[in-house]
């Protein structure tokens, strides 16, 4: 595929997820265009129905997901795991903050066991991902350690989507490391430069 193709196509995808996690089965095709700024059938040169699109969408969440968990799967369970985490998802909700935005979407599902709308399986064991990558199990998962995890997750997700609004996802960054970290219970990582 080409580069242009490639690139064009992340952005569908990542808009596309923006708009299924804030409305579902709901979204239309035209919405999507829209957002992405084509025509409906320039949007279908790339994916002629909404099922392939959400299928493309679920398949990359899916990959971002076991992406992070890979990182840190290695580390054992504790603060260097957490901040290695906590990195990981910053630099991906970053480069794809409709697509995380869609994954964190159910991590309280997948915290109180509700089930996944508009057949998202694949959205929420990517959630469950989430949650693997700082050691919690949501059948075995201790309240104090779910709180914090599911804040430092809701954090990531406000605090990345609001610097995208603002075009200080590079001076955010830090700032959000140390905000999620925190969040965790843990110290400071870093020292926080004054802004």
């Amino acid at each position: 595929m080409g580069g242009f193709r490639q690139q064009a196509e992340e952005q569908i995808l990542d808009r596309a997820a923006a708009l299924f996690a804030r409305r579902g089965a709901r979204t239309s095709l035209q919405e999507i265009a829209d957002a992405v700024g084509l025509s409906k059938a320039g949007l279908q040169y790339h994916f002629p129905t909404k099922d392939s699109l959400h299928s493309a969408v679920l398949a990359k969440a899916a990959g971002i997901g076991q992406q992070v968990l890979d990182v840190v799967s290695d580390l054992p369970i504790g603060p260097e795991r957490d901040l290695r985490a906590i990195e990981a998802w910053i630099d991906v909700a970053l480069a794809h903050p409709g697509l995380v935005s869609l994954l964190l979407t159910p991590v309280s599902t997948a915290v109180t066991d509700e089930p996944a709308d508009d057949g998202a399986e694949a959205v929420l064991a990517s959630a469950t991902a989430a949650l693997a990558a700082f050691g919690v199990d949501p059948e075995a998962a201790t309240a104090e350690r779910t709180v914090r995890v599911a804040a430092a997750l809701a954090a990531l997700g406000v605090l990345t989507l609001a610097a995208h609004q603002k075009d200080l996802t590079v001076a955010w960054r830090p700032h959000m490391v140390v905000a999620c970290f925190d969040a965790l219970g843990h110290r400071r990582p870093v020292p926080t430069p004054e802004a």
